[in-house]
């Protein structure tokens, strides 16, 4: 277990349906601040997913994000550092001191009666882009492995900000959620490094499907010089 499986919650947050961007699309990215939350198998209570297509469920119940991220995000758009802080990008848990590069595919973490696993990072996609205005921005968060996390609720409960969540289990081989990240976007990664992702305890059902799918297409075609 690493030193530093303890963090705060320093931030809850859930939404309703708001419309963004030009075009008003329809979306649950917008959220307001949270003293205590209830969670459940299917999410956050009072959390909206306006397409339920790719959004919401069981394995995307809580999408975690670091704090620690939102510096980075400034430094490269210095314009949007105004607009920048925890809840901005339609995180529910939000936390100082873990990144992508801490917690892995598979970790089991919770405060009190709550126990939540990370199946999967998030896919960042358009509407962080017209949330913020900057074309561009989910491209730069996925090609930095900065994307948080989505959690599935092993055990329903409540949490309040000022909560410790304590890591309580661990893959025996863990994969970090940037980690995981890099390889699935990689051309054409090591059929070894896929192997290993599709073995994750915990990993997304729709992830382990396509990871079996991408080795599959590769042991089928192992001389062609093309992303599946």
């Amino acid at each position: 277990m690493r030193r530093d499986a303890t963090r705060r919650i320093d931030g809850l947050f859930a939404g309703g349906i708001t419309l963004i961007g030009t075009a008003q699309q329809r979306t649950g990215i917008v959220k307001q601040p949270r003293e205590r939350v209830s969670v459940a198998a299917e999410g956050v209570a009072g959390d909206v997913q306006a397409d339920r297509r790719f959004h919401g469920g069981p394995d995307k119940a809580v999408h975690h994000f670091p704090a620690d991220h939102y510096a980075r995000l400034a430094r490269q758009f210095p314009a949007l550092a105004p607009r920048l802080g925890p809840g901005t990008l339609g995180e529910n848990l939000s936390t100082l001191g873990w990144t992508d590069d801490d917690i892995a595919i598979g970790d089991v973490y919770g405060a009190g009666n709550v126990a939540l696993q990370v199946t999967q990072p998030r896919s960042p996609c358009w509407k962080i882009d017209d949330r913020l205005g900057e074309p561009g921005a989910a491209r730069w968060i996925a090609g930095q492995a900065i994307t948080g996390w989505y959690c599935r609720v092993l055990a329903a409960g409540e949490l309040r900000v000022g909560d410790e969540l304590v890591v309580v289990e661990r893959p025996a081989v863990p994969v970090t959620v940037a980690t995981f990240w890099r390889i699935v976007q990689a051309h054409r990664p090591p059929v070894a490094d896929l192997e290993r992702l599709a073995a994750i305890p915990g990993l997304a059902t729709d992830w382990r499907r396509r990871i079996e799918e991408r080795l599959a297409w590769l042991a089928a075609n192992p001389g062609v010089d093309s992303i599946k």
